[in-house]
């Protein structure tokens, strides 16, 4: 029986979408209700970016042992458990460190969920039907992460309303976060089609082969020319936003007293979570648009202009203290669509970079050091904010644009690159 990938392509996304947005956001509100300091929960939640640091490293497993399907809907249950184990941890008088040991049990199951599903995406479709469904790929990733941030949080928010208790609020979100998972998993097992190629590597042979092809890849993207630019540019484009966005909701929900806009989590999830991330996502829309017209080259320092000036919001907000959460919810959508138009340009980047044979995992490779790149600055923002002060360390995020334009000025990029020829389109 053919079944349509609109069965299971939309609901694979969103369950792709769902363990990062978890992992990298909803850990941060958990944390910050529960009293957790910002020094510890930036240190220890950047921490877990270091499975998609460092996921191209066990890619190969995915290659050689089982199908890529038996992979998705395996690793999908063990989420499901993780995100039940997160509830089970969060009465506890160990929340932070159990909780973050079930997180990180979590992040490398989601990573490893990142290879097999876009791995089977692309053996479960033919190359027509990935094009097509390119872009309903994105949208539900999107959507998981706008119901992450913003419908979870704000659930956690009039939860805690209702019950005068953080800890049974949280505890709510995990248990429907996890039973939504097993079922999304259940659902996979059941509608996901068996295609033909897709199968395991097998014996020795295989194995030594894809082993011995995997440091050829590995060495053949660090020949690239003008690799040290080409690193320097993925590790600090976004050095202003990698530190921003891990004190962005500590800064929104900490009282005035401290530097705080003083929100509630259920204001937050509506102004960050929801409105932040819908202009966040049209931004990207319209990056991509201005690159498909003129090409990266010309839209580049646009768009890198576009990523960091906006920043300016958060210092203006947290100098003016604003009450009026339509005020705020307007600076934060201006600061996201921005952040959206520029990010375009550091993916149409990694597509350059990785252009030739091995493109998929070069490719892969750039996602790592993006990884990299956003990991070591947030781990260390939360200790510098405490000691500076919120007004300072938005100042200093500024001031952290520098490496980010220098980077933009050393790069090289082919004249009309990215642009929309009269022979590609319709």
């Amino acid at each position: 029986m053919t079944r349509s990938p609109w069965s299971w392509v939309p609901s694979l996304y969103f369950a792709q979408g769902i363990p990062y947005v978890v992992v990298m956001s909803l850990s941060t509100y958990l944390y910050k209700n529960l009293g957790i300091s910002n020094t510890d929960l930036t240190l220890y939640t950047s921490w877990l970016y270091l499975p998609w640091v460092i996921k191209p490293l066990w890619s190969p497993l995915v290659e050689l042992f089982g199908t890529k399907r038996h992979w998705v809907t395996a690793l999908q249950f063990l989420v499901g458990a993780a995100l039940a184990g997160v509830a089970l941890t969060i009465p506890t008088d160990k929340v932070f460190q159990m909780s973050l040991a079930v997180l990180w049990l979590m992040a490398f199951a989601s990573a490893s969920h990142d290879i097999a599903a876009d791995g089977y995406y692309m053996l479960a479709l033919p190359q027509h039907s990935q094009a097509a469904f390119v872009g309903v790929r994105s949208t539900f990733y999107r959507l998981a992460n706008i119901g992450g941030q913003g419908g979870l949080v704000y659930l956690a928010g009039e939860l805690t309303e209702r019950t005068g208790s953080v800890v049974k609020a949280w505890t709510g979100v995990f248990w429907l976060l996890g039973g939504l998972f097993v079922a999304l998993a259940a659902w996979h097992a059941l509608v996901l089609p068996r295609p033909a190629s897709d199968r395991p590597g097998a014996g020795h042979g295989a194995a030594r082969d894809l082993m011995t092809e995997f440091f050829a890849v590995f060495a053949s993207f660090f020949r690239k020319p003008g690799i040290a630019v080409i690193l320097g540019f993925l590790l600090l484009y976004r050095l202003p936003e990698a530190q921003l966005l891990k004190l962005a909701s500590p800064f929104l929900l900490d009282p005035v007293e401290r530097g705080g806009l003083g929100l509630s989590t259920k204001a937050v999830g509506v102004a960050y979570g929801t409105v932040g991330l819908i202009a966040l996502t049209v931004g990207g829309l319209v990056g991509g648009w201005v690159i498909s017209r003129v090409g990266l080259k010309k839209a580049l320092w646009p768009l890198v202009l576009a990523m960091h000036l906006p920043n300016v919001a958060f210092l203006a907000l947290a100098l003016a203290h604003p009450t009026n959460l339509a005020v705020v919810s307007a600076a934060l959508a201006v600061e996201q669509f921005g952040y959206g138009l520029g990010f375009t340009a550091y993916l149409m980047y990694m597509i350059l970079v990785a252009e030739g044979p091995q493109k998929t995992a070069h490719y892969a490779i750039c996602t790592g050091f993006m990884a990299l790149g956003m990991m070591i600055p947030g781990m260390w923002s939360g200790w510098l904010q405490e000691h500076i002060g919120y007004v300072p360390f938005f100042g200093w995020v500024l001031l952290a644009t520098l490496p980010s334009f220098a980077m933009a000025a050393l790069i090289r990029v082919p004249d009309d690159f990215g642009k929309k020829t009269e022979e590609a389109s319709p």
